[in-house]
């Protein structure tokens, strides 16, 4: 038990549970992975859904010096509770916002010609800033600078590069949970030239699932995310992470239907025998997908009831999903007791596809009615 659990928990319909030890011992097991370079934390996403003040408290005093996150407003939050800490704001530097960078003393991760002449005018104007990261796209086509345009940028070291402060250059994988996709091997020689063009600056490629790719380098630092909250970065093979988070929620009536019985808004699943149900208290406003529902054409997700796998039936609403819990344990099939959403063989990929989406979804939209029970530190 930790300083931020919530008192709150016999009011709360549902309860997630996240667990601080094993988000550190993630970390630590990738850092022994990364051979020799810092690893880093991704913590944008409200720390991919378990709270960014619990998860970077947790990390930094584990050793972590470094955090990457999406947003401004997430950067403002990690640096209240990790005051040391080097943090980058992936999604680049949006226009007029250099005095916020400089005023919470935050790094942009610098992804165009624009950003890097607003930011560079910035520092030149006197401004007290840490440094920028410069990001070179090697596959996304999503953010960042042309290869092309990184290395021309390398060549006239003298000019922008300079004026800019840039004190990483980095890039990011597009398909590295793929161990077989050739892209990666791609996009890894593509930065390995960047990396060289600019000798003397600390260099990042690897993502969670870069970790496990063969003849990449780690080069100074790696930013590990999602792999650090439990998610596979290994698909189909055994997951070599610590699972983070368990979600239950409480059943709030048991009813009993006839064969034929029409369940959940527009009668979308059809009792094909007497039937046990139960609806708990949870649904899509919660952040449990409606793409979850399981209907006569469709399956979807489930619930772990007294030890049993038990299907939803109907459609995930806004507040509760029926399951049905025919053959649940009688004694654990009582109004008022928790069954279990997350955890055990439900990891986050499984509930992922259940809901015909992938675990990252299901984490980052982590709702904020449960009541947090923080443990493990």
């Amino acid at each position: 038990m930790t300083a931020f659990d919530t008192p709150d928990a016999g009011m709360a319909g549902a309860t997630l549970t996240i667990d601080l030890g094993a988000l550190v011992a993630n970390w630590r097991a990738l850092g022994q992975r990364a051979r020799g370079a810092e690893t880093s934390a991704v913590v944008k996403a409200d720390a991919y859904g378990i709270g960014i003040e619990p998860a970077v408290t947790a990390l930094a005093k584990a050793g972590c010096r470094t955090f990457f996150v999406a947003h401004l407003s997430e950067g403002v939050r990690a640096r209240a509770v990790a005051p040391d800490a080097a943090i980058y704001v992936l999604n680049g530097l949006l226009p007029e916002t250099c005095g916020h960078f400089a005023q919470h003393g935050l790094s942009p991760v610098l992804g165009s010609h624009e950003e890097l002449l607003e930011w560079a005018a910035f520092r030149q104007g006197g401004a007290a800033v840490r440094s920028a990261a410069l990001h070179v796209d090697t596959a996304m086509n999503r953010l960042g600078l042309w290869a092309g345009e990184g290395l021309n940028l390398a060549r006239e070291r003298s000019g922008t590069i300079t004026a800019a402060g840039i004190g990483l250059v980095m890039s990011h994988f597009a398909s590295s949970e793929d161990e077989a996709d050739p892209a990666n091997a791609r996009q890894a020689a593509a930065f390995a030239d960047i990396a060289a063009a600019f000798p003397g600056i600390p260099a990042s490629l690897k993502n969670s699932s870069g970790h496990f790719l063969k003849d990449v380098p780690s080069y100074q630092l790696t930013r590990p995310g999602y792999a650090l909250y439990g998610g596979n970065p290994t698909p189909n093979q055994p997951n070599p992470m610590q699972p983070v988070i368990g979600l239950e929620a409480r059943i709030l009536q048991l009813r009993e239907v006839k064969a034929g019985t029409q369940v959940g808004y527009n009668g979308r699943w059809t009792a094909p025998g007497p039937r046990k149900l139960a609806t708990i208290c949870l649904g899509y406003a919660d952040g449990y997908p409606r793409n979850a529902s399981w209907t006569d054409s469709s399956t979807g997700g489930s619930a772990i009831v007294g030890g049993v796998t038990c299907p939803f039936v109907g459609t995930v609403s806004m507040d509760l999903i029926i399951i049905d819990v025919t053959d649940a344990p009688a004694a654990a099939a009582v109004r008022g007791a928790p069954v279990t959403l997350i955890g055990g063989p439900l990891d986050i990929e499984t509930v992922g596809a259940g809901a015909k989406t992938i675990g990252y979804e299901i984490l980052t939209g982590l709702g904020g009615r449960y009541a947090r029970r923080y443990v493990g530190l």
